[in-house]
Parts: structure tokens; sequence; C-alpha cells
């Protein structure tokens, strides 16, 4: 994604100066230009670096241009006036803004009333005018300090609910027919050009996204995974995009969205042919612009991202039948990698196997260490029609199952998972729905939304289930 020098997000902006150990950044306000000399020649010595506005509408031209660790205001800005309303409306404004931001108002005298509603709407603090320097400095310096360690937290508690288990999973490909997949991830993935992978179900895009973001530039930070095609529409953009605080009925705070998240990284947005249309519009702004607005506010933040898209259907099909957007489309495949299915890399199977087999021995602590050789044969001959995930399930399955050190076939239940060979009243419930779910898969080409309908199931429901069946 594009970025600029200016109109920088506010919040995104500041948590990258934490990784930065830059000097706090002071915006102070006040319509008197001594005022404001003041706490320059004050600041100064003790590394802040302070930028100035005499009127609130200079205020709020400066935070839609940059971000700071604080802000000093004064109350009044009118000649003559001693009310402090302008003050106490532009508190509030800022507070609605970015309510971790702080805020310390400057008060004359004997106002207190007003510093107290000042308080109230927000303010972190108050300090009366003349200051002492020494007390400035103490709330200033807490103040800062507080702030960052609020951003900090936001991001890692945002980070901690994406962690995975397990982890970036290992890459296991020596098929003729991957090798053109291993040579593009070779030659884009030290780049930031945009990726889309395409692909059957389970057959590994995902473990493309991840090494792609592996061999670039911003391995250091982080890759967020979405499954876009899974998201309720009413919740698409708080989940990509952030909410702030009363956004709507549930939004008790703010939130940061997957791409804020991914700020600096890499973003995958599996099952992007999913995407409702009327979504597709506004994940287009957002990789048009490179900045995205959190639900229920109007400022928008940068971000440098890395978009990286996966689909098992085919979106020039679906541009033609103006079920995807072509011009979305034009963004998100710089470059395109088609990942096989499980059928045409047989190669690969007996390496996959034995990574799932000692994965999965490990985790249960079973003492399974290999295959008999039927059960190799077995794995060899099915299709495989859920791809590498069936195989990974498959192998959880008959780690579970085995009885000795080795897996044997009756362990693998490739009959039980093809019910398409049996009589429905030999079937159990779970296969019978498998058996369904498979075949409206097939009816729709892989169209989760048309597939769902038919089944009488939400979206969200028929990824479930596909989940469960290794589908």
């Amino acid at each position: 994604m594009p970025t600029s020098a200016k109109a920088q997000d506010v919040r995104s902006a500041a948590v990258s100066r934490l990784h930065e150990n830059s000097v706090p950044r002071i915006l102070a306000a006040d319509d008197q230009p001594h005022i404001l000399e003041a706490l320059q020649l004050l600041l100064d010595p003790f590394g802040y670096r302070m930028e100035k506005a005499t009127s609130p509408a200079q205020v709020r031209d400066a935070l839609s241009l940059d971000s700071y660790d604080a802000l000093l205001i004064d109350l009044n800005y009118t000649r003559d006036t001693t009310s402090g309303q302008e003050g106490l409306d532009l508190l509030s404004e800022i507070v609605a803004l970015d309510s971790t931001l702080p805020v310390i108002v400057m008060t004359a005298w004997g106002n207190v009333g007003v510093a107290v509603e000042a308080m109230r709407r927000g303010a972190r603090d108050f300090i009366q005018k003349p200051w002492e320097n020494e007390r400035l400095l103490a709330i200033l310096r807490t103040q800062v300090e507080l702030h960052r360690a609020l951003l900090q937290a936001e991001r890692l508690a945002a980070e901690n609910r994406l962690l995975q288990a397990q982890g970036r999973p290992e890459f296991i490909a020596k098929a003729a027919s991957m090798q053109p997949v291993l040579e593009t991830i070779a030659r884009v993935g030290p780049s930031d050009a945009n990726v889309l992978i395409t692909g059957e179900h389970g057959s590994g895009k995902e473990v493309v996204a991840q090494t792609l973001h592996a061999l670039s530039l911003r391995a250091s930070r982080p890759l967020v995974a979405v499954n876009t095609g899974a998201l309720a529409e009413s919740l698409f953009e708080s989940e990509l995009f952030g909410h702030i605080k009363g956004a709507f009925t549930d939004a008790r705070a703010d939130r940061i969205g997957r791409f804020e998240l991914a700020d600096g990284g890499t973003i995958f947005l599996d099952e992007i042919g999913n995407v409702p249309v009327r979504q597709q519009a506004k994940l287009l702004r957002v990789l048009e612009s490179g900045e995205i607005e959190r639900l229920g506010s109007s400022r928008a933040r940068k971000i440098d991202v890395r978009v990286i898209s996966a689909t098992n259907t085919d979106l020039q099909a679906a541009c033609s039948s103006g079920q995807f957007r072509e011009d979305l489309l034009f963004r998100l495949n710089t470059v395109e990698i088609h990942v096989p299915p499980l059928r045409e890399r047989r190669e690969d199977i007996p390496a996959l196997a034995i990574h799932f087999l000692r994965r999965y021995a490990l985790r249960y602590r079973r003492e399974v260490d290999g295959f008999e050789s039927s059960s190799l044969q077995a794995m060899a001959q099915y299709a495989w029609p859920g791809n590498v995930r069936e195989l990974d399930h498959t192998l959880e399955r008959a780690v579970l199952m085995c009885r000795g050190r080795e897996i044997q076939p009756a362990d693998l239940g490739l009959n039980m998972q093809r019910p398409q060979a049996q009589n429905l009243e030999e079937l159990s419930l779970e296969a019978v729905e498998a058996l369904l779910i498979r075949k409206a898969l097939q009816r729709f080409q892989g169209n989760i939304s048309q597939a769902a309908e038919a089944l009488g199931l939400s979206r969200g429901a028929l990824y479930r289930r596909m989940e469960k069946y290794g589908l």
C-alpha cells in the first residue's frame, strides 16, 4: 500500500514510535505567544519536541496531520473570555477522537470550577497559570509514559488474540507440479508486491502466504490472517478496520482492526472471493488510499501493509458475472500463484503424512512412529477431495485411533471419508452431513455463499463444518 508524508494516523503513528525510542512530542495550544514561548523554553532542555497552536482550529489541523504523545491546551482563546467553553468543546472533540491521548488543560488561578468540568470531560490533569515548572514536568512525564504504555498494551492484547499455537507450518513441496509455486515464491517473496493465491480448499494457500511473509523484509513485523469469507457482513468493517468506543451497541472500548494491527507487516485475506460486493468497495478504498477509518470515526489513519489474498473461486468469472469488482482484482493480483490440489502432487503425500504424524504423536503423547505399508498405499490411491487439510485431519484421527506403533489402514478411516460409496442407511449423521456439504461445494464450484444458502446455513456455520470434516 502507498504511504504519504501527511494525514498520518494519530494512533498507529504513535505506536510506531514506540519502536523507535523517539522523543516525546507535545502539542501546546494558547492564544498568547509569550505563554507558548515560555513552555518551549521549559520543555526543550528536557528532550520534548513541542509544536504550537494558537486556536482550536489550529489544534484540529495539527491533529489531522500528525500525532502527539500529549496535549497542553488553554481553555480560553477569545479576548476577554473567561468561561473556558471554547477549550471545553475542543477537549470533548479530542477525547471523542482518541480517548487514549492525554490532554492537560491550563487554567488561570481561581478558575477551579472550569478545571473540574474539564476533568469530567476527559482531561487527564490540569495546571494553573502561572505554573510550577516541576509540577508541569512531572505531569507531562507521567502522562506520556502512561500513554505509551497504554498503546503498547493495546497492540500486545490485539496480537495475543491472533497468536497461533502451532506457529508457522513447515513448507513441504517436492513434487514437480509445485516447482512453479516455489520459483514464484522465491522471486516475489522479498518484494512488497500484492499476491493473489488461488487453489482448492485445503490445498495450502495459507502456508504459501506465511512463506511469502517470512521471505519479505517485513518478516519481523506481524502477519495477520483474516478469513474474510467467514466474517458476518455486519462485523466486516469492525474486524478489518477497527471501531471506536460507542460506534455501536456493544462497542464498549476502542478496538484495533486487523489492517491497523498489520501496520508495517502483512495482512492475509483468505477466501477473498466470498466478500460481499458492498464490502468489496470499502476494501478497495483502503487498498487505493492506504488509509483506514475506524468504524464510528471520521479520522483517516495511514497504514503501510502488504496484502496477500487467497481464494478457491474463479475471480475472472466472478468479475464477468458481477459478483466481484474487477478494479479490486487488479489491486489484489499483482502476482498470482496457483497451488495445485493434493491429487496433482501425490509425490508429496508421504512427506506430508510423516510431518503430520510426528506433530500429533507429540501433541497427544502417543508412541506412534510410522506407517504400515498398505497404509501408505491407501493414502497414495485416495482422491483427497479436502486436499492437505483433509490429510492433516486424517492423520490426527489416525494417531488417536492407532493401537500400535504403526498406522494401520483401518486407523485412517478413508472408507468412512468416502460415504458416497455406501448406502445412506449405513452412514452416521456426521458422515451424511459431510457428504451433503461436499456435494453442495462441488455443485457451486466452491462458492461458500451459494453453498451455505442451499444448505440453509450461515457462511460461518458452513466454515465451521468444513473445518470439522477437513473439507
